[in-house]
C-alpha cells in the first residue's frame, strides 16, 4: 500500500533562526560601540544605556500586559531598541528625558501598531526625533570626549557637522580622530571603527545584507563628491554609519526585495545629503530613514518580481 501523502500548511522548511538569536547577534555587533562610548564619555554612558534598555524592556512588558497580549520581552528586540536609542543621544541628556524617549519608542511606535514586525517606522529613530523636538537644548549639547578625566564637569563643544554648517566655535577633528571616535557626538555614532566592526560581523553572520549600508553610504559619498565637500568627512561625521548599518537595515521597516533595498538606500542617502547641504539642520540621517521607512510599502509594490509566465497588467 502506498504511503499516505501528508499535507501541512507552510512553512515546509524550518530553520533554527529565531528573533531572539538575531537580536543576540545585533547586541554582539553593538558591543564594540558600547565599549567605545564608555571609554570616550565615561561611566555616564553605560548608565544611560542601562536606563534606556530598562525603560524599553519595562515599557514592553507593561504595555503587553495591559493590552492582554503574549509577552515578547524574551525576544530581546526591546533591548536592541534601548541600546540604539541610547546611541542616538548625547551623554549630557537627563536620564528622565531618555526614559521618556524609551516609552515613546516602545509604547507609541511599536506596541500601538501591534508589536515587533508591525511598526512601520524605526522606533529608536522616531524616539530620537521626539526627543529633539521636546528637549532641543539637551539633544544639541555635545560633550568633549574624555571630559570626565578633567577637573571640570561641563566641557562642551560643537559637533563637526555643526561647525561645518553654522561656523560654530570649535576645533574640527582630524579624520583619524573621527575614525576612532575622538569627536563630539551621540554616544554610539562617534567611533566609526567600532560601527564598521559591528557591520562586518552582522554581514558575516548573514543577519543583514550589505546592499543597504553600501548603497546608503555610497550614495551619500557620491553626492558629497559632486557637491565639492570632503567625502571622508561626510561619511565619518554625524550618524551616517550608525544609521546605515543598524537603523536602515531594520527588518520591519526596510524592503525585502533586492531592487527595493537599492531604491530605499539610495533614497535615504539622497535625503541625508540634501538636508546636510541645504537644510536648516546639520544632520539628516534620522529624518531620511524615517521618510524612506514610510515609502517602503510603495517601494516593495513597485519592485516586486513578476511571477514566471505572468503577463504584465495593461494600464
Amino acid at each position: 500500500m502506498a504511503d499516505k501523502l501528508i499535507v501541512s500548511s507552510s512553512p515546509h522548511f524550518r530553520s533554527g533562526i529565531t528573533t531572539r538569536k538575531i537580536m543576540l547577534d545585533v547586541i554582539a555587533a553593538l558591543f564594540p560601540s558600547v565599549i567605545a562610548a564608555v571609554i570616550l564619555f565615561g561611566p555616564q554612558a553605560l548608565f544611560l544605556i542601562a536606563v534606556s534598555v530598562f525603560t524599553c524592556v519595562a515599557s514592553e512588558y507593561i504595555s503587553r500586559r495591559i493590552m492582554k497580549r503574549e509577552n515578547t520581552i524574551g525576544d530581546l528586540s526591546a533591548v536592541v531598541t534601548g541600546i540604539l536609542l541610547a546611541f542616538n543621544v548625547p551623554v549630557g541628556i537627563n536620564p528622565f528625558a531618555l526614559a521618556f524617549g524609551g516609552v515613546a519608542a516602545i509604547v507609541v511606535v511599536k506596541q500601538m501598531f501591534g508589536g515587533i514586525g508591525q511598526n512601520f517606522v524605526n522606533p529608536a529613530l522616531t524616539a530620537r526625533i521626539i526627543l529633539m523636538s521636546s528637549f532641543p537644548s539637551q539633544m544639541s549639547t555635545w560633550a568633549v570626549p574624555f571630559y570626565y578625566l578633567h577637573q571640570t564637569d561641563a566641557m562642551t563643544t560643537a559637533s563637526p557637522l555643526n561647525i561645518l554648517k553654522t561656523g560654530a566655535d570649535g576645533t574640527m577633528p582630524t579624520l583619524l580622530n573621527m575614525f576612532v571616535g575622538v569627536r563630539a557626538g551621540c554616544l554610539g555614532e562617534t567611533c566609526s571603527v567600532a560601527l564598521i566592526l559591528g557591520g562586518v560581523y552582522l554581514v558575516l553572520r548573514k543577519v543583514i545584507s550589505p546592499v543597504i549600508p553600501v548603497c546608503y553610504v555610497g550614495t551619500a559619498a557620491l553626492i558629497s563628491l559632486i557637491a565639492g565637500r570632503n567625502v571622508a568627512f561626510d561619511v565619518l561625521a554625524g550618524g551616517l554609519l550608525l544609521g546605515a548599518i543598524f537603523m536602515a537595515t531594520d527588518y520591519a521597516t526596510s524592503p525585502i526585495t533586492f531592487r527595493g533595498k537599492i531604491v530605499y538606500a539610495v533614497g535615504a542617502g539622497i535625503i541625508t545629503m540634501l538636508i546636510r547641504i541645504y537644510g536648516a539642520l546639520p544632520e539628516g540621517v534620522s529624518f531620511s530613514i524615517i521618510l524612506m521607512n514610510i515609502m517602503v510599502p510603495h517601494i516593495e509594490r513597485l519592485t516586486r518580481p513578476r511571477a514566471f509566465g505572468k503577463e504584465r497588467a495593461k494600464q
